[in-house]
Formats: structure tokens, C-alpha cells, sequence
């Protein structure tokens, strides 16, 4: 069996490095590393060439990285059979050593198509980095209690069956399924998204085992964090409008659903209260809702324990939390205006 591992990147220098040591450090090593140097500038194919990989240049992509993994995989699946496996992982992100062997063994199982990532924020970033590594501990626990089914095969790190993108290539080609005429869809904001719904709707099973874990980049700034969260829900809300309602995508629709009665929830919550505080006054504390408060507080707390004290101090006032769920709730909303106007998406790098 062979193993490729494929690494998009624009103008990663600084942390290529780290990303192929930690491919290197794995216990089972892909038999080759490609570095997908798309539109550099900066100096991330030659350190990607110095550090032992080789180095695929895309030829006037205007795609974003689909286009670059797309005219990547063509030279390379040409060379593959139906049994090797192809790692698509970001040059921001560095798998744990074991990542590959637990992908490979999931694979054993004939069923699973493709093998996503589990991924946890790397360190740093203050107060807002943490707030998006409480988020991150929250989603691996979600996937766990999901008998470790792959909501998304994650950019950062996904393992997928050569036959498996031959197929999506071929239905795509046929019409089955939408996006261009090739492996990663062009019309999608969030290709990683798509290609998972492309996956499924071909009747393979994505996983997400617990010892597929990476830490990726947390974003620095409300700006970035801003426009990587309206990618991710624009693209979410438009490939679910793309594929229309099918036994794949009722799972989505329902948790886009969900997403929509939660934003609604805090918004009347929000208004309540303070109209509440405006005509009636602080009454004082209610045994009721002081009992329903140390719930929350419980629930917020326990599901981020792993993460050490300063988590977990952070979790107990609920107000940073409920500030940040509020940002993310923006966006949701946002999202759908967005696309109920058609308004044209951008792409914006973060």
C-alpha cells in the first residue's frame, strides 16, 4: 500500500517546518510528501524542498486552494492505484505521531471512504485563542459522543482511499454530484465540507478516531476570526443549498437548524432580560434560575477540565463564553442574509 501525503500552502514559511517535522515524527511515514507551493511569494517551496519534500507548483491557479490540490492530484493519482491512501493536510497544522497509524487502521474497515482529523487550537492567541480552544475541546467531545462519525473531513488533516476521489472525480463528471469536473469542488467557499457531503452522498462511510488528533492555528484577531467563520458558514449554508435535501444532508440541515433556533434563543433571552432590568427592576435571586444557571455553569466547566485551570476558570463566569457564542451567532445570521440576497461571496485569506 502506498501512502502520499499532499500539503497545500501559500506563503507558509514559517510554519512548513514544523508541519513536515511533524510528518516525519509519525510512527507509520507516508512513502512520499508533496508540498503544494500555490501562488508563494515567500520563500515556503524552497524550505519545503531544503526539509526533504518535494515541491508540486500549481500553473496559474486562480482557484484558491481547490484549484492547487485539484491540478496537483491529477499527476499523482495518474501514478496510484485503487488501494493507496492520499493525506490532503494544511501547512498551519501538525499531526500528533500516531495520526497516520490510526488513520490506516480505520481504513481497515472497508466501509470508511475517507478518515478526518480531530483537531485542537494550538497555544496562543490570549484570551480569544483560548475562547477558540474551549470551542475546538467541545467539537472533539460532539464527535466522540457521534461514535466518532466525521462531520467534516477536515482541511487540516483527512485521509482519503485513491478510489474514493476517482469516484467523486467521475460523478462530478457524470452530474451526480455538483462542483466542477474534478476531485475538490470550485464553487464551494469550504471544499473540505463539500468533498465530505460528496463522499457520503457516493455511500462511503468518515470517520474521526479519537487518536486522529492535530493542533492547527487558532485565529489572532476578531478580524480574522470574523472572516474564517463566514467562510466556513457561507459555504456550509450554500453546499446544503447545492445538494438539496437527500438522507445525507438532513443530519446538516437539522444542525443548521438547531444553529438558527439557538441564535434565536439568546437574541430573546438578551432582550428579556434587559427589558426585564429596565421596567421591573433587579429582583433579587431566583432559586429556579440559580439552579439552571449551575447546570450551565457545570456543563460549560466539565467539557473543558482537559484543558487545565485557566479553561475552566474562564468557563465559570459564562460571560466570555456567552459573548463569543454571540459573535458566532452573528455570523450565522449574517450567513443567511448573505445568501438570502445573494450577495456574492469573497474569499478572504486568515
Amino acid at each position: 500500500m502506498t501512502l502520499v501525503a499532499l500539503i497545500p500552502a501559500h506563503n507558509e514559511q514559517d510554519r512548513i517546518v514544523a508541519t513536515l517535522a511533524g510528518l516525519y515524527r509519525q510512527t507509520v511515514r507516508p512513502d512520499r510528501i508533496v508540498v503544494v507551493a500555490d501562488n508563494c511569494t515567500d520563500h515556503t517551496a524552497r524550505i519545503a524542498g531544503h526539509c526533504g519534500a518535494e515541491v508540486f507548483v500549481p500553473t496559474a491557479n486562480a482557484d484558491k486552494k481547490a484549484g492547487a490540490l485539484n491540478q496537483a492530484l491529477v499527476p499523482l493519482l495518474a501514478d496510484l492505484d485503487d488501494e493507496a491512501l492520499v493525506l490532503v493536510q494544511d501547512a498551519d497544522t501538525v499531526l500528533n505521531p500516531g495520526f497516520v497509524e490510526c488513520a490506516v487502521d480505520a481504513m481497515a474497515d472497508e466501509t470508511v471512504g475517507a478518515v478526518g482529523g480531530v483537531f485542537y487550537g494550538e497555544p496562543g492567541g490570549g484570551l480569544l485563542g483560548q475562547l477558540q480552544r474551549m470551542e475546538y475541546q467541545r467539537y472533539a467531545l460532539e464527535i466522540r459522543r457521534k461514535d466518532n462519525e466525521a462531520v467534516v473531513l477536515t482541511g487540516t488533516g483527512s485521509l482519503f482511499r485513491a478510489s474514493v476521489l476517482r469516484q467523486v472525480r467521475e460523478a462530478r463528471l457524470d452530474g451526480v454530484i455538483g462542483g466542477g469536473d474534478s476531485y475538490y469542488s470550485l464553487a464551494s467557499l469550504t471544499e473540505d465540507d463539500e468533498i465530505t457531503k460528496a463522499v457520503k452522498t457516493l455511500g462511503h462511510r468518515t470517520v474521526s478516531p479519537d487518536g486522529c488528533w492535530l493542533v492547527t492555528e487558532v485565529m489572532p484577531s476578531l478580524g480574522k476570526l470574523w472572516h474564517q467563520r463566514l467562510r466556513w458558514q457561507r459555504g456550509a449554508l450554500e453546499n446544503l443549498r447545492d445538494y438539496g435535501w437527500t438522507p445525507v444532508t438532513r443530519k446538516y440541515f437539522f444542525q443548521q437548524f438547531m444553529l438558527g433556533v439557538g441564535a434565536l434563543a439568546l437574541a430573546l433571552f438578551l432582550l428579556f432580560a434587559a427589558l426585564n432590568l429596565t421596567l421591573v427592576g433587579w429582583g433579587g435571586f431566583s432559586p429556579f434560575w440559580s439552579a439552571i444557571m449551575l447546570i450551565f455553569v457545570v456543563e460549560r466547566t466539565l467539557t473543558v477540565r482537559r484543558l487545565g485551570p485557566r479553561a475552566t476558570l474562564l468557563a465559570l463566569p459564562l460571560v466570555p463564553e456567552l459573548l463569543y457564542d454571540l459573535f458566532r451567532q452573528t455570523v450565522f445570521v449574517r450567513s443567511l442574509f448573505d445568501l438570502a440576497l445573494r450577495r456574492e461571496a469573497r474569499w478572504v485569506a486568515t
